[in-house]
């Protein structure tokens, strides 16, 4: 707490002299502002028209695809975590599936607490749930990799909690892509690059990651009243490797091993980015008919192709055959994506109150293969490569709105919204074939090694439904005055229902300074995922391999255990924050907030021991080791963000626009439920416990400046990330990720009014997490966390095309 009151007091000061000095900007910048304010009208957090950024109850950031697309990052995960400073992406690596759809946190809350939205409509989530030691563990969220950025117009962010508005999950915030909308023009965009490096420690130098990326768009009339927008995008990206020279003995102790122990080639790891390979399609498309009622539709679709290689197995490895891998193999996870999405409607206005009615599909489908790999029980015979099953999720949302603003109801403007929704969701596991699963004849683990396809006994197949309803009011009594509120009520066909509520308010001094702030409760829905996800797979514990078994909530085995049906995470949060205006082209922005969340869900420890035997056993379980998803940790999140733009005219010499975003965040966790059976039985581990708390950084700042000098633009990007704690189930081996810059800049080049080719580099001066401790790198094979809120694959320089028309 006495760091927050620091940063407020030092944020409040420094914004209050801003406030207060002279105005120095030219007078014929009032123009440029105003035409940057128009730019950003918003159309999230509020359902009144013609509010700006500057102007809301709350906080939302706009960010147009060309501030999105100044560097070389392709991936909108990682473009945000550059862009917004609560935002955050890490690099995972081994870590199965997670390495193929990875998740990202806005003010390092669980990743399937921030809701996403595509033109205002509720995206669906992936198939996939983390289940193991990344960050976001437990949670499935939107793949917001499966939107390319040729496809998009805007992003808006919502930095505040808003259940009563759009429902379930937007506990954090909410994250709007607005798609690119156009009736003419297009643009084509080249781009290649590589990661060129020398890894700290590692004495060498590496040239890999090459990515290439190509992606277009282009703008259609549909007769005087209409438009359709087509984009394409398509990326490779090859793999990056960070591994250290592996020191073990690989063969037996054998004089005949003798020489080619010698000559191996210790690099047999892949630590880094699988290889990845994306094709999108997207379309926005709309028409206003006669009587003035607009149809719109649109949707995409995406297939991903990745890898997530694994654990190398020895030569002499119980899990290897010789027969089949004399030197050993590195077995690797495929995943097969297929992402879709289709929307559409209709809005107008009748009787003075517009409307919208909408439809939206969501699916996305993660299908996993095993490859050069093999199932040792099976013996000699063993196929190398698997089909390992895979898993489904399905949404279908329709969505009523109504608005109205009423100029003598109340003294001044009063806009009604009322609305009501009806979502079905569904989820499915599908076994894998059987040699990716069975136990053979020969002795060893059953399976294919590094990823045990899923069984019959796995299988699942469930859905359910949700209704809504919900009411909303905007008044603004005078020109200085806006106060809101909303009210939600939501009913689930699996848990039950939940009623949230938000009041909102903002109160303008002057021209210059505003104040504003809201109070609102929300929750979020256990996802199918977190109910019904079922599979038995190998993981290891202090190197041994252990059966254990992630069973349903509902499952005997869990409820034996203490589980049961999941219920709502239940928030509360709160925000105050002010809006500075010193001059018509500089603003700044300071809102400091608090979430509590109880009820939050979490997967529980591998629970075994003789008292969890003995109560399996009463239950008739037969599991080695099992864990489940449980309601009851707490948390307490305070933090404070700070937001500032300024834009220089030189006439002559060109234009100048330069930013700084800062976030503060810390979270508490402040109750981890006990096991009524077993009292002294670890539900939720200390690494997990201070995962929760510790694996964003605790401040973040991004400095921008983009200078344009006749046909040149120039971009520099400096982001601050500070120390992340990297736990372990020994405090004493705890050690610390230092606080890093990382320094992007790239230049593009107008050659003509249609043609530009640019250069740049990101982490231009190839910086490197710190090193992980001996004792802690697995013999000094992973010599860089997976912690690192910037990665570990330093330096990436490019070289992009672009031709519009």
């Amino acid at each position: 707490m006495t760091k927050l009151r620091t940063l407020l007091v030092t944020a409040s000061t420094f914004a209050v002299a801003t406030a207060i000095t002279p105005a120095f900007a030219q007078d014929d910048t009032a123009q440029t502002s105003d035409e940057l304010r128009q730019s950003e009208i918003v159309v999230t957090g509020t359902r009144t028209a013609n509010r700006t950024a500057l102007e809301t109850a709350v906080p939302v950031d706009v960010f147009p695809v060309e501030e999105l697309t100044e560097t070389g990052r392709v991936e909108l995960n990682q473009i945000l975590a550059t862009t917004v400073p609560s935002f955050n992406f890490n690099q995972t690596a081994i870590n199965d599936g997670t390495d193929i759809i990875r998740p990202a946190t806005l003010r390092g809350l669980s990743p399937d607490q921030t809701l996403v939205l595509v033109n205002g409509k509720r995206r669906h989530i992936s198939a996939l749930i983390n289940i193991n030691g990344s960050v976001g563990r437990g949670s499935a969220a939107v793949d917001l990799n499966a939107i390319p950025t040729s496809a998009i117009g805007n992003v808006q962010v919502l930095r505040d909690g808003a259940s009563a508005q759009y429902g379930s999950d937007a506990i954090a915030g909410v994250i709007n892509v607005i798609l690119r909308e156009a009736d003419h023009g297009g643009g084509l965009n080249i781009r290649y690059g590589a990661h060129v490096t020398d890894p700290e420690g590692l004495n060498r130098s590496e040239v890999d990651g090459q990515t290439t990326n190509i992606g277009g768009w282009a703008g259609f009339g549909l007769g005087d009243n209409g438009f359709l927008t087509v984009s394409g995008e398509y990326s490779l990206r090859q793999r990056t490797n960070r591994a250290g020279l592996d020191p073990r003995q690989q063969f037996p102790s054998d004089p005949a091993y003798d020489e080619v122990e010698r000559n191996f080639d210790r690099l047999n790891h892949v630590y880094g980015n699988g290889r990845m390979e994306n094709i999108n399609f997207f379309f926005n498309s709309g028409y206003t008919l006669n009587n003035g009622v607009e149809l719109y539709a649109f949707g995409g679709v995406q297939d991903r192709e990745a890898e997530s290689p694994g654990f190398y197995r020895r030569a002499q490895d119980s899990r290897n055959i010789p027969e089949i891998y004399p030197g050993g193999f590195l077995p690797v996870i495929g995943g097969d994506v297929t992402d879709y999405s289709l929307g559409g409607g209709f809005r107008g206005t009748a009787s003075g109150w517009d409307y919208d009615v909408s439809a939206v599909y969501g699916s996305n489908e993660l299908d996993y293969s095993v490859n050069n790999s093999l199932n040792v029980s099976l013996g000699p015979t063993s196929q190398t490569s698997f089909d390992a099953g895979s898993l489904a999720f399905d949404q279908v949302t329709v969505n009523a709105d109504i608005v109205k603003t009423f100029y003598n109801m109340l003294p001044g403007e009063t806009s009604l919204a009322f609305g009501a929704e009806y979502r079905d969701e569904s989820f499915e596991i599908t076994a894998g074939e059987e040699a990716s699963y069975i136990q053979g004849p020969f002795p060893g683990a059953a399976g294919s090694q590094v990823f045990p396809g899923f069984t019959p006994e796995s299988e699942v197949d469930e859905g359910r439904d949700a209704a809504s309803i919900y009411g909303e009011i905007e008044w603004v009594p005078n020109e200085k005055t806006l106060l809101s509120a909303a009210l939600r009520y939501e009913d689930y066909s699996d848990f039950g229902d939940a009623v949230t509520g938000k009041i909102a308010g903002r109160y303008d001094f002057t021209d210059q300074v505003a104040v504003r702030g809201a109070i609102a409760t929300g929750f979020r829905a256990p996802s199918l995922q977190q109910q019904y996800f079922t599979a038995i797979s190998t993981n290891f514990i202090g190197g041994e391999p252990f059966e254990i078994g992630t069973f349903p909530a509902t499952s005997p085995a869990a409820v034996a255990l203490g589980g049961g049906q999941l219920d709502a995470e239940e928030s509360t949060s709160y925000s105050l924050g002010t809006v500075i205006t010193p001059t018509n082209d500089w603003f700044i922005t300071i809102d400091a907030y608090q979430i509590n969340i109880d009820d939050q869900i979490f997967l529980t420890e591998n629970l075994f021991g003789d008292e969890v035997d003995a109560v399996l056993s009463n239950a008739g379980v037969n599991a080695d080791r099992v864990r489940f998803f449980q309601n009851g940790i707490e948390t307490e999140t305070k933090g404070v963000d700070i937001v500032t733009k300024y834009g220089f005219d030189f006439d002559a010499m060109g234009t100048l626009d330069v930013s700084a975003a800062f976030n503060y965040s810390k979270t508490e966790v402040t109750h981890v439920p006990e096991n009524a059976l077993i009292p002294d039985l670890p539900l939720f581990s200390r690494v997990n416990t201070l995962t929760l708390e510790e694996s964003a950084p605790e401040t973040k700042l991004i400095l921008n400046a983009d200078y344009t000098y006749q046909q040149a633009d120039f971009n520099l990007r400096a982001t601050r990330y500070g120390d992340v704690l990297v736990p372990n189930a020994d405090p004493d081996n705890d050690f610390t990720l230092k606080s890093d810059w990382i320094l992007d800049a790239s230049v593009d080049f107008h050659v003509s009014e249609k043609f530009s080719v640019g250069i740049g580099a990101d982490n231009i001066l190839d910086e490197y997490p710190t090193m992980t401790p001996d004792g802690l790198n697995f013999n000094g094979i992973f010599p860089y966390s997976s912690r690192s809120p910037y990665g570990f694959s330093g330096r990436f320089v490019y070289a992009r095309a672009s031709y519009n028309w």
